[in-house]
């Protein structure tokens, strides 16, 4: 069986993005590249709010065409064009991006049926509002949270005032050079 696994970057005071949803607070670097690259192979579809998906869907198929795009963007971007990918929102009326699906209703329903298909993890990347409603259904097996070395004093919450308590339990654990912890939960 599947897991759905939340990935996220979060600043230290729980924010997933900036007031604008930036993420320019991110400590970016070779070590962090490498654990993105690591986790991307343990992705069997990628799931995505309708803000994420039109972020992605705007940017990775002009890097297939961009000349200057380094050797590992292109080898990403060729990745998420082909990989299945699955879109959950009430007011998108379609999905038009290569090899996608768009959930709008029984939310929990579709992801448990997608948790029964074989195959990778299904990985929800950001979308802190797609998120929210998964924790608060009770569908999200594990957490991979990137924990930056940054206070934003306002931004977009991942974790807030709506989440349900849940109790988790660490699976691991890593602190990068940069101050970035790595931080992997599973649900009890």
């Amino acid at each position: 069986m599947r897991k759905l696994v939340l990935f996220a970057h979060i600043s230290l005071d729980g924010f997933a993005g900036d007031v604008h949803g930036g993420l320019d607070f991110l400590s970016y670097n070779e070590e962090l590249q490498q654990f993105a690259d690591d986790l991307v192979q343990t992705v069997g579809a990628p799931l995505y709010g309708k803000n994420t998906y039109h972020l992605m869907q705007g940017y990775w198929p002009t890097v297939l065409t961009n000349p200057t795009a380094t050797p590992q963007a292109l080898a990403h971007a060729r990745w998420v064009q082909e990989i299945p990918k699955i879109v959950f929102s009430t007011t998108l009326p379609s999905a038009g991006w290569n090899n996608t699906t768009l959930v709008k209703d029984k939310v929990v329903e579709e992801v448990n049926k997608l948790k029964q298909q074989p195959g990778k993890d299904l990985v929800v990347f950001g979308s802190p509002g797609l998120s929210k409603s998964l924790m608060n259904l009770g569908l999200v097996d594990e957490y991979k949270l990137t924990l930056h070395p940054v206070l934003l004093g306002e931004g977009i919450s991942l974790f807030d005032g709506s989440t349900r308590r849940s109790n988790l339990k660490l699976l691991a654990s890593k602190t990068l050079g940069s101050g970035v912890i790595i931080l992997h939960y599973g649900a009890r």
